[in-house]
């Protein structure tokens, strides 16, 4: 008797079918492990909070990173997720020809809402596999930043739970802080 198996699709092959119609122009998924993923639709209470960190990150950056939104992240030769934010190495090309990799990550952020389960149990382990050094998950759901840090084989070593009062705050830049409740509209 046969086993099945899953067939795991290539970065190569994802854009190919993107190339050819096989996904169409329009589609909103990602790469995650070999498998397509769809993506939630994004809630204007999420836009919005990609849109304060985007606002907020740009304006303290001092030439120290580029802020991406939305783009995808290549993790090797079978992930290719497309994270709300992340603060990478500035490039002199911006990344024109080629998406960031986990080496040139120095923050990821998910806001989450609808994909708190996909971001946790599928994109986390990824990007702590990637050697991604830290990763925020902005979730919506319980108004809280979870913090996590240490990249090793199965996600990560370390997670945090922020709340309001609490103020979250890059590793690689601890001078800038994202203070909880103003990021998530909980106080004017």
């Amino acid at each position: 008797m046969l086993a099945q198996t899953k067939h795991r699709f290539s970065v190569k092959e994802y854009y190919r079918m993107a190339e050819t119609g096989v996904l169409k122009p329009d589609a909103r998924v990602e790469l995650i492990n070999g498998e397509i993923i769809d993506m939630s639709p994004i809630s204007p209470f999420h836009g919005g909070i990609v849109k304060r960190l985007n606002d907020y990150f740009t304006r303290v950056a001092s030439d120290r990173w580029l802020v991406v939104v939305q783009d995808p992240v290549r993790l090797g030769d079978y992930s290719e997720p497309e994270p709300d934010l992340m603060l990478v190495r500035r490039s002199q090309d911006f990344y024109t020809s080629k998406h960031p990799e986990a080496q040139d990550v120095l923050l990821l952020i998910e806001v989450s809402d609808t994909s708190l389960e996909i971001d946790r149990k599928e994109k986390l382990p990824a990007y702590g596999q990637a050697g991604i050094p830290e990763v925020w998950i902005v979730n919506l759901n319980e108004r809280a930043i979870e913090v996590y840090r240490e990249p090793n084989f199965s996600g990560y070593g370390t997670a945090i739970i922020l709340r309001t009062g609490d103020k979250a705050s890059p590793q690689a830049f601890p001078d800038v802080m994202v203070d909880v409740a103003t990021l998530l509209m909980l106080t004017k």
